[in-house]
């Protein structure tokens, strides 16, 4: 097989080289794509730096979309039957299950896999096939990846937009704290977790949406989007007591929102939004990937409203695909194009300090 360009983290905290990969044939059941976008994550940044134990040399990027250019023996459709060939247009979960341990067999909770296969975090470029993540000219999926056509409609950069951001966040309110219709929903955090979750809010029917972050850029996009009707700066307001009092008197009789949802990453924001919360509300933490450290909070107030508080932890195959069947909808409503930044492939490391820093909201590479 023809070698292909890739970005490889050789070394924490060392630049990303592009480096040619040699390719590898296909067995049964797997798929080649030609990689068309590849999202560059927050949690690459934190890989980056060295904060999650992952395999180097790596291929980086567990977020891509692509055409397919060679399917391997006896895959004739996608993960919802509907037909694959070469050259249609293609995204696939980051994650392979096991399907034998206790969480995959028991628990039917896909995204807690003890022995998940992920690409572009957990398969090193020293092993077959090589090709394993998204930040690379093509990409080789092996056998059992989730992989879905794009629905009519819906383009390569509006798929890859909200990168893993919409499969996390479709996991978190579809299946586990699922707005309701007029509710009053605070999101802490305005990176692409917290915008997604935001427009699934909306998209549930919540009646006032509050998105508390920085910087103003961002906020500024995410009213430009139409998918909060308040923001809270927390450069402008950077006493949490202040940000709390702005939120309640926006909500009825400043009893507090029905539901908070953590999409900052900031361990001290979990305190901030269980006070945020009404009594009988409920608490999703979502953002919390990468372990922060410990942070105090009162559990007293937790009984004292009669909290849920619940965690969400990324997403598995049928979340996925529920995040590509909204995908129409998403995109019809919100302008999720506005959130991506173009990098060549070369210029991921400027991508990665862009992300860095918040000033891109969604860089994405095009090998």
């Amino acid at each position: 097989m023809t070698s292909k360009r890739a970005a490889v983290l050789t070394g924490f905290n060392e630049p990303i080289e592009i480096l040619d990969v040699p390719g590898s044939d296909l067995v049964p059941g797997a798929v080649l794509v030609d990689i068309e976008y590849g999202g560059v994550c927050g949690t690459d940044v934190h890989l980056h730096q060295g904060r999650l134990p992952v395999p180097t040399p790596l291929i980086l990027g567990h977020e891509a979309v692509g055409r397919v250019a060679e399917l391997g023996e006896g895959v004739t459709t996608d993960a919802l039957g509907q037909t694959l060939a070469e050259g249609d247009t293609v995204t696939w979960a980051s994650s392979i299950p096991c399907r034998t341990c206790y969480y995959c067999v028991i628990e039917k909770e896909f995204s807690l896999c003890e022995k998940r296969v992920v690409y572009g975090i957990n398969q090193t470029v020293s092993s077959p096939p090589h090709l394993s993540g998204g930040w690379a000219e093509q990409i080789y999926l092996r056998p059992g990846s989730t992989i879905v056509r794009l629905p009519s409609g819906v383009s390569s950069l509006q798929a890859v937009s909200l990168g893993c951001a919409g499969p996390t966040v479709a996991h978190a309110l579809l299946r586990i704290a699922p707005p309701r219709i007029g509710e009053f929903v605070v999101v802490q955090g305005s990176g692409p977790v917290g915008m997604a979750a935001a427009m699934y809010a909306r998209l549930a029917g919540a009646g006032t949406v509050v998105m508390i972050g920085g910087p103003a850029s961002r906020l500024a996009l995410a009213e430009a989007l139409g998918i909060c009707d308040l923001t809270v700066d927390i450069d402008e307001n950077p006493r949490a007591v202040d940000r709390l009092d702005e939120v309640l008197g926006h909500t009825p009789g400043r009893r507090g929102a029905d539901l908070v949802i953590e999409a900052a990453g900031v361990p001290v924001a979990v305190a901030e939004g269980i006070d945020l919360c009404k009594r009988n509300g409920r608490y999703l933490v979502v953002g919390q990937y990468t372990d922060h450290g410990t942070t105090p909070i009162n559990p007293h107030l937790i009984t004292k409203k009669q909290l849920q508080v619940m965690g969400s932890w990324a997403f598995g195959a049928e979340d996925f695909i529920a995040y590509v069947q909204t995908l129409p909808s998403l995109v019809s409503r919100f302008n999720t194009v506005d959130l991506v930044s173009e990098y060549r492939l070369e210029e991921v490391n400027v991508a990665l300090q862009d992300m860095r820093t918040g000033r891109a909201m969604k860089p994405v590479l095009v090998p």
